[in-house]
């Protein structure tokens, strides 16, 4: 009953405004895009839609998440800010996925989805995360990223570096969107890096609903 709890709300946050004319109904949209966001496959999402009488392409339920334009709430203020980079595959090119966890719940406070590393994209990145939240007075957990203890010290932040500790809420967090990248490589097939990039936003989203 909880994780069903949970699941409800979270579809009750799902907003449609995209929609324009659309034959399905509301809640099974927003019951598909929760479904595959929470883990489900598109190749599943869609059989279960047919349990509704309702067929719908694979690409048509991709659209949807697309357009919902789903991402983390703003608002917060975390004690302590775990920040981290890792590469993820595009296509046949590499990306670096910048994420901002909230160390004590394991929230996604922020992605951001970059063709390189740089220590001015993690300045960017740093300032992305405090334009959505108060980090005025939080300590930010980093590892040997070099590009992100410069620019937490040109920012002014306070962070030291943990390589374990309250820095594994960010690794589960990248362990959990590289696994639905390689299970579910078909979201990334000839995608955008701006596809990708609004696809991981709204994996944050619907991570943060479910945790």
């Amino acid at each position: 009953m909880p994780e069903f709890g949970r699941l409800s709300g979270s579809i009750g946050q799902i907003e449609l405004d995209f929609v324009e004319r659309e034959a399905t109904p509301a809640f099974l949209m927003k019951l598909s895009i929760q479904l595959h966001l929470s883990g489900l496959s598109l190749s599943n999402t869609v059989r279960v839609l047919e349990i509704f009488g309702v067929k719908r392409a694979r690409s048509t339920v991709h659209n949807w998440i697309h357009k919902a334009d789903l991402q983390p709430a703003s608002g917060k203020n975390p004690d302590h800010v775990a920040v981290d980079e890792t590469v993820i595959q595009l296509n046949d090119e590499q990306y670096w996925l910048y994420a901002a966890v909230d160390a004590e719940t394991n929230e996604l406070l922020h992605t951001t989805l970059e063709p390189t590393r740089t220590t001015m994209i993690a300045q960017t990145f740093l300032a992305e995360v405090s334009e959505k939240h108060d980090v005025s007075e939080a300590v930010f957990l980093v590892d040997g990223a070099q590009s992100l203890q410069t620019a937490c010290r040109r920012k002014g932040y306070d962070f030291r570096y943990e390589k374990h500790g309250n820095r594994n809420a960010v690794e589960r967090v990248f362990r959990e969107i590289k696994r639905r990248t390689i299970c579910f490589s078909n979201c990334f097939s000839n995608a955008s890096a701006e596809t990708a990039d609004d696809w991981i936003r709204s994996l944050s989203f619907a991570w943060n609903q479910l945790i």
